[in-house]
């Protein structure tokens, strides 16, 4: 655990220790009012640190190593989930999965990045970064919801697109713009669902919706803050300058009309409540789903042009 501890996070983890040291004696001496007094005092500091958060730091929870990921949801929002494979045209991407599922009794198709646990696990989903065939897998399965009249959830989580030179062979420009090109013109719902990371074309690739969601601790740009600061700056150090320079946290993009609603995370985080997350998401995308399945698929197609070609526009 000590090593996923995040440098802001420290006072909160010495308090707590405290706490566990004070709890051992509990039965020998007459303490309960000073360790009461202390599991206040952390709970204010979590609050103070937690609702303070610079864009960084923000950054830095959408990426720990404890969050769910893509599956972990799909286990924990549907039932009978089945896993579908491949492109039908080189190989299954590992670092997409998608597949229909049930959402209590209403049918949907969720497709996502997905990252690995450990070294082993990440180089086989390839750290969530997707080759051209993971977007052509999520392409087939929207074109296969779209045939069943089922509702589409995609979840992104990703450091970018893979920039190995075989996915460029592949095709991974015209991958990412085909699915841009077909999702907006998809003639059934699509959620959007920032669950982490969501990092330029690797998570715009299934992030056309008719409403873009992102949990409360993620973030949503065009760059990373660390490639950012390494193109102006020619270096990492100023990554925190750059991420505020970015404003990519939830807040910012909801107020720039980006996305359409943030989805609350436990306080400290999605990785410290794992179901209780999950069910917050839950309800949320039931609300969202029973809006949009009432809608024609003409009009879900208008208004989705609509909503996304107003991204962008400015006033001199």
């Amino acid at each position: 655990m000590a090593k996923n501890i995040l440098d802001f996070e420290k006072p909160i983890i010495e308090l707590e220790k405290k706490i566990d040291e004070m709890r051992k004696y509990e039965g020998h001496l007459n303490i309960s009012d000073e360790i009461r007094t202390l599991e206040e005092k952390v709970h204010q500091l979590k609050k103070n640190i937690y609702n303070d958060l610079t864009r960084w730091q923000r950054v830095q929870l959408a990426r720990h190593p404890e969050r769910p990921y893509t599956l972990d949801y799909i286990y924990m929002i549907t039932e009978n989930f089945v896993e579908l494979h491949g492109d039908r045209l080189f190989k299954d991407d590992k670092a997409i999965v998608g597949g229909l599922a049930m959402i209590d009794e209403q049918k949907v198709m969720i497709i996502g990045h997905q990252k690995g646990r450990d070294t082993k696990s990440n180089v086989y989903r390839n750290f969530g970064m997707s080759n051209p065939e993971g977007y052509r897998k999520a392409l087939r399965l929207m074109k296969l919801a779209e045939k069943f009249k089922i509702p589409v959830i995609t979840m992104l989580d990703t450091p970018g697109a893979y920039p190995g030179i075989e996915a460029e062979e592949r095709g991974q420009a015209e991958a990412i713009a085909r699915n841009l090109f077909e999702m907006s013109r998809l003639r059934v719902p699509i959620i959007v669902t920032i669950i982490g990371e969501g990092a330029s074309g690797g998570a715009l690739g299934i992030g056309i919706g008719d409403r873009v969601l992102m949990l409360q601790n993620t973030w949503y740009s065009v760059i990373s803050p660390e490639s950012c600061s390494s193109i102006l700056w020619r270096s990492w150090e100023y990554k925190e300058t750059a991420a505020e320079a970015l404003k990519l946290t939830a807040e910012d993009l909801l107020e720039q009309g980006i996305i359409d609603r943030i989805v609350p995370e436990p306080l400290g985080g999605a990785h410290k409540d794992h179901l209780q997350i999950a069910s917050t998401l839950k309800s949320v995308l039931k609300e969202e789903l029973s809006l949009l399945i009432k809608i024609k698929p003409e009009k879900l197609i208008q208004n989705r042009l609509e909503k996304f070609a107003k991204m962008g526009m400015y006033v001199e």
